[in-house]
């Protein structure tokens, strides 16, 4: 027989160990299983990544090495994707080309969220006078076009990569700021928020080990569909003539190039294009799979 009824009343309850809980790898590793195109998305990346540091080692031909005799050949095994106006190798190009549409994407992007979220936290957390005059150039930048915004930057500063970075910096820092202000709104009236100022913490202690930490999930999404918009900025500004300059091998005046061969040779526009295409569509899946780990409200 077993103990008596008493006896079982009072023995102590067993505690069950408390399940670890889901740490931002896990969120994210859950929702992209979930998501096929996001992993698409990841894996396109991470080839791009790979093409970016390994091109001098992989790229058929030199891409600023000019051959009048071989200009404007098609598509055949020596050139795979054939060549353009001034006989260059179109598919080393293009494998070039990467580098410069991934800094352009990642450089400008990290530095309109590195000011945005400064602004954001400053703006959301004062109040008040500070506030208003951010909140205010805010707007005055956002009620720019931002392409015509960007091209007033770089007919200003001169057309090349460095500036590239500053204009695309200029135009997107503004949203960034409106959104992470929003949330320290929410955030500076939260209990260890109000029990930090209680304890004396400092305000910069505070805004950099309180209220960053809780926007970073909602910063690491806009990052990742920043990139995408920064490089179609970059392909625009470019193929517009106030971008990247002959000879490098950017994607967008690669595609402005070749538009006046597009009925005798359509591949020199088509193929930087699909390659556009490709890393954008890339970028935005990865995005999306982001969003669903990390925003709170895709959540189950």
């Amino acid at each position: 027989m077993g103990p008596p009824v008493e006896a079982l009343e009072t023995m102590p309850e067993t505690e069950l160990p408390a399940e670890p809980a889901d740490t931002l790898l896990d969120d994210i590793g859950h929702a992209f299983r979930n998501n096929r195109l996001a992993i698409v998305g990841l894996g396109v990346v991470g080839c791009l990544m790979l093409v970016a540091l390994l091109v001098p080692w992989i790229s058929p031909h030199d891409p600023f090495q000019v051959d009048l005799d071989q200009r404007l050949l098609a598509p055949s095994w020596s050139h795979w994707l054939g060549t353009d106006k001034f006989g260059r190798d179109l598919l080393t190009r293009i494998l070039y080309g990467t580098r410069i549409s991934l800094m352009v994407g990642l450089v400008p992007s990290l530095l309109s969220m590195l000011i945005g979220t400064l602004m954001g936290i400053v703006s959301g957390f004062y109040g008040g006078k500070t506030d208003f005059a951010i909140m205010r150039l805010a707007d005055v930048m956002i009620a720019f076009p931002s392409l015509l915004l960007a091209m007033v930057v770089m007919y200003t500063l001169g057309a090349s990569l460095i500036n590239i970075f500053i204009a695309l910096s200029v135009v997107g820092w503004a949203g960034i700021a409106r959104v992470v202000r929003s949330q320290t709104l929410s955030l500076r009236t939260k209990e260890f928020v109000e029990a930090a100022h209680a304890n004396g913490v400092r305000r910069p202690v505070i805004m950099l080990r309180h209220i960053f930490p809780n926007v970073l999930p909602t910063l690491i999404v806009l990052f990742s569909l920043g990139i995408p918009e920064a490089i179609m900025w970059e392909s625009t500004l470019s193929f517009l003539g106030v971008g990247a300059q002959p000879p490098t091998p950017s994607w967008g005046l690669l595609v402005a190039n070749g538009k006046a061969f597009l009925f005798s040779a359509p591949w020199v526009a088509i193929a930087p294009g699909v390659a556009i295409l490709i890393t954008v569509l890339a970028f935005n899946f990865m995005g999306d799979g982001l969003r669903d780990a990390l925003d709170p409200y895709m959540k189950d």
